[in-house]
């Protein structure tokens, strides 16, 4: 079974540091250098953010070049944005239509961030060099700290 982090400590020091900040680009910036350094199994980590119909661009991130645009009916990104749900990637290659932004990627979490008035912000990538790295509960773990962040954004 894998190790389950220390999810509540990542999200009191996110909360901590974005405390009253409403600038959608400095959450993202902050986000992601905390989650990116929160885990060795995360690899590349960060945000591709909606900039206009069915289209991502790269955002905010932490490690190697990203892709720097992706539309909703490409890769686990744009599932993750069109559908507006999480996409828990344990083997990328099995993955119809998956964009290889680094070829070391084996797995990927992505997942939708939303503000308080439903709006799609973009998502939020975290990719790893091991193959099936994230669980059900790095899922909820994160998509609760990025409610909670990008609530007033």
């Amino acid at each position: 079974m894998k190790r389950v982090p220390d999810y509540a400590t990542l999200a009191q020091t996110i909360r901590a540091l974005t405390e009253g900040e409403t600038d959608v680009v400095a959450l993202m910036a902050t986000v992601a250098c905390e989650v990116h350094h929160f885990d060795d199994r995360f690899d590349w980590t960060g945000f591709y953010r909606v900039t206009g119909p069915d289209m991502l661009k790269i955002g905010p991130y932490q490690g190697g070049h990203g892709c720097l645009v992706i539309p909703f009916s490409r890769g686990v990104c744009g599932a993750a944005a069109r559908t507006r749900q999480v996409q828990l990637v344990p083997d990328v290659d099995a993955f119809p239509g998956h964009i290889a932004c680094a070829s070391s990627t084996r797995s990927e979490l992505v997942l939708p961030v939303i503000n308080a008035g439903g709006e799609l912000l973009g998502v939020f990538d975290i990719d790893s060099n091991q193959p099936d790295a994230f669980t059900e509960a790095d899922a909820v773990a994160l998509a609760a700290i990025l409610t909670e962040t990008f609530a007033g954004a």
